[in-house]
């Protein structure tokens, strides 16, 4: 996960770190960057339970948790072209692509293509949903 340090107390060790959605607790002993953690810093981390593991620094020059794609585009294309996976393409997910347009060809070949305009829908709802609300580098939709 990618979240930020909200609060850090040198004197015991812990912090926590936030999603912007929930608080993660962390102390020293998880820590794997070389420099201390300071509030502010934008680190990832894996997650047990409530309390986070393997915390380290995120990079200082790339600032990917930015949305940089725009969620009605990718519902435009999805609409218009679900079918052949350019939504997909476009939010960086290419394996899910190349899958989605194997799929296409083998329900086409089938007699079926009513449910490759049903595919197309469902993921237009589930991006306007929110169900789909990430691209590939896990940033936000804009």
């Amino acid at each position: 996960m990618i979240g930020i340090i909200k609060h850090y107390d040198a004197e015991t060790q812990s912090g926590t770190i936030t999603n912007g959605k929930e608080i993660f607790n962390f102390d020293a002993s998880v820590w794997i960057a070389s420099a201390p953690p300071e509030i502010g810093d934008e680190v990832t981390f894996d997650l047990a339970g409530v309390k986070a593991f393997k915390v380290n620094l995120r990079g200082a020059t790339l600032n990917t948790s930015a949305a940089v794609k725009y969620k009605y585009v990718a519902l435009a294309l999805a609409l218009l072209l679900g079918w052949a996976g350019v939504h997909r393409i476009y939010l960086g997910y290419y394996r899910l692509a190349i899958i989605q347009i194997i799929a296409t060809g083998l329900l086409i070949a089938a007699g079926l293509p009513g449910y490759v305009l049903l595919w197309s829908f469902v993921e237009a709802i589930l991006i306007f949903g929110g169900q789909i609300d990430k691209d590939a580098a896990n940033r936000p939709l804009k």
